[in-house]
């Protein structure tokens, strides 16, 4: 298939951003009789899903502290729930159990959520908590946990179906898909975009939609744009850099004889545990964590074992991104984060304890680019050059799509507002959480 040499609409990326993104332009052009499915265009330097979308864990929550986030996460749970089968849906739901530090915010983001239609529960008090947990959990250890929020919709999905499924239909409805085409470059005159420079040629375009994943700092310096930004705070001014790296901590981890399931044999939902109490190894006795960890796990990609992460690594704002994911030694976990990870399983759950060498373990990982607030960008960056800069967030944000098409097509999108660039500048940033993750 010959790349055209215009289109009114090009989209940069095959993960979930721009797959959505694409997919739901079509959409609207159809239904407000602007166009049509075959006006927008998707260049992938490689293939679909081969970035960040295609090796995420797959967790599908609204675990939030910053109001703003709840009704993308919303929006993106409606369209998984539209074809369960299609996207490798799996609506176990969502249970964050944490210590007194943070129950206060579990408390909030559950009313947030039930002022949303969000639906969900929250526990507090050590044994309260215990017994909630007990009935999903028999061999559930709750000591030092002191608020656990349930969210009942949520869940996971499998990665590499959820983005295929969204490139199909795209494609139904006439988006054209090019795979191993680069964007090498923008074609700029006086800011505004005149045409995608790619390895198969240039593309004129009316307007550029990105949705590059841990690639946004590249798209940003090609769209020559400034690395820093000014952020207000209290008055003042500080400047800080418009991405900085976290390398990733994920694996898939399983035992002979010992599987992660609930009270009846059945998939459970999908866990966020942080605590405060000293983590010790299950291998050796030794102290791994004296303060704050965290370790997120659910039910292998196998069907069988657990998958999960932990708290990502500071890279700074320099790292080689090429090649991405698994193939590249320098984004895969090593045998520390195992430790890490499979000591904090055992001191959950009874059933893992003492079997710390006996893991089996398919490591994985990659990197991440975060925003100066780990909040998605979601804004035109250039007169025509719209840009999602997801910060981490993006495989369970798939409903950002439909977002960004009103956005485009519809004037404007309320539930936007708060991942405006210009949030900075005025100092009107996304909250953080007592939470160890910077993504919370």
């Amino acid at each position: 298939m010959e790349l055209p040499r215009s289109g009114p609409y090009v989209v940069v990326g095959a993960g979930v951003h721009g797959l959505s993104s694409a997919y739901h332009l079509a959409l609207e052009l159809e239904q407000r009789g602007a166009g049509s499915g075959a006006d927008v265009i998707v260049l992938e330097k490689s293939r679909i899903g081969a970035g960040a979308s295609g090796i995420a864990c797959g967790v599908v929550r609204n675990f939030y502290f910053s109001p703003g986030i709840a009704e993308v996460i919303r929006a993106s749970v409606e369209l998984f729930e539209t074809d369960p089968e299609g996207f490798g849906y799996h609506p176990v739901g969502y249970i964050a159990a944490v210590p007194e530090l943070q129950a206060e915010e579990c408390v909030a983001i559950q009313r947030r959520q039930a002022e949303i239609g969000y639906r969900s529960d929250v526990l507090l008090g050590e044994r309260r908590c215990q017994e909630y947990m007990d009935a999903i959990f028999p061999d559930w250890d709750g000591r030092g946990i002191e608020a656990v929020l349930h969210e009942h919709q949520g869940g996971w999905a499998v990665t590499r179906q959820t983005v295929e499924n969204l490139a199909r239909l795209a494609r139904e409805r006439g988006v054209r898909i090019y795979e191993g085409v680069e964007v090498t470059g923008f074609d700029l005159h006086e800011g505004v975009v005149q045409a995608v420079e790619t390895s198969a040629g240039s593309v004129r375009t009316d307007l550029v939609v990105a949705g590059p994943g841990p690639w946004g700092g590249h798209l940003w310096r090609m769209l020559d744009l400034p690395p820093e930004v000014r952020v207000r705070n209290n008055g003042d001014f500080e400047t800080k850099p418009i991405v900085t790296y976290w390398k990733l901590q994920e694996g898939d981890y399983w035992l002979d004889d010992v599987e992660l399931t609930d009270a009846h044999g059945n998939e459970p939902p999908v866990i966020h545990l942080d605590h405060v109490e000293p983590l010790v190894s299950d291998r050796d006795g030794r102290e791994l964590y004296s303060g704050h960890w965290g370790i997120y796990y659910k039910t292998g990609r196998r069907g069988f074992g657990v998958q999960g992460g932990g708290v990502p690594i500071p890279l700074g704002t320099d790292v080689e991104l090429e090649p991405y994911g698994p193939e590249n030694p320098e984004h895969v976990v090593g045998d520390e984060f195992s430790d890490v990870f499979t000591s904090g399983l055992a001191r959950a759950h009874e059933r893992f304890r003492g079997k710390g060498r006996e893991w089996h373990v398919d490591p994985h990982g990659g990197i991440g680019a975060f925003t100066p607030d780990n909040y998605p960008i979601v804004d035109l960056v250039r007169p025509n050059a719209y840009l999602i800069m997801d910060s981490n967030h993006g495989f369970k944000m798939i409903g950002m799509g439909k977002l960004v098409a009103n956005d485009i097509l519809g004037g404007g999108e309320p539930r936007l507002e708060p991942f405006r660039l210009s949030r900075y500048e005025a100092g009107v940033t996304h909250a953080a959480s007592r939470s160890p993750y910077p993504w919370n």
